[in-house]
């Protein structure tokens, strides 16, 4: 038992109760809460990457996705902290974001499209300007979604691009994959540092 002991005490063996312990930690220093338990509780480190790009896959808008970012747009804004949505499909209709707790006053929106969506979400998040970026971007395909990656990961800026459903097959580098189904819950698709829990999760009005 001593000479146990003293190999521990060495920290010539490798603990790995104490590496995953580590890793856990470091990943929650890495993320910011979704405000979704259910989510929170499967997703590595207990929600949203920082400094990379969480995809958000769907039939189209109405699928939730509004209702799965506002929790975490409301806490920035309300921390005085810039939101930048880009290209969204329609007007935001201001009192359900302001219903959801988001201040306006610090949401900025971007009314462009197709290469000069892009090209603002690149720049904003590589800029490290804006607690987070939202952009709907249809048409981007795996190679402007490694270069959006990038760009996140160098501004350590969370961005949430949304894609259409048909994309779920294609290869993607962003460190996080959902896919919305609306009422019905969605599914983890990809999660970076951890396995995809099998079935939907339901999230709503939870915190």
């Amino acid at each position: 038992m001593s000479a146990l002991t003293s190999l521990l005490d060495s920290r010539r063996v490798w603990r790995a109760q104490e590496a995953r312990e580590e890793t856990q930690a470091h990943q929650r220093e890495r993320t910011l809460a979704t405000g979704h338990v259910s989510l929170n509780a499967v997703l590595p480190g207990g929600g949203w990457p920082r400094g990379s790009v969480s995809e958000l896959l769907s039939t189209g808008a109405g699928s939730g996705e509004l209702a799965l970012l506002w929790p975490l747009l409301a806490r920035l804004t309300q921390a005085d902290k810039p939101v930048l949505l880009v290209s969204p499909p329609a007007v935001p209709y201001p009192t359900a974001w302001r219903q959801a707790g988001v201040r306006l006053s610090r949401c900025h929106w971007l009314d462009v499209a197709g290469c000069d969506a892009l090209w603002a979400t690149e720049q904003s998040l590589r800029a490290g300007c804006c607690a987070a970026v939202v952009a709907w971007l249809p048409l981007a395909d795996s190679r402007a979604m490694r270069r959006l990656q990038v760009a996140a990961s160098s501004g350590d800026t969370p961005g949430f691009v949304l894609r259409g459903a048909s994309r779920q097959q294609e290869a993607s580098p962003a460190a996080l994959r959902l896919r919305l189904h609306g009422r019905a819950g969605l599914e983890v698709i990809k999660c970076r540092g951890g396995w995809p829990p099998a079935g939907r999760i339901a999230f709503g009005d939870e915190r």
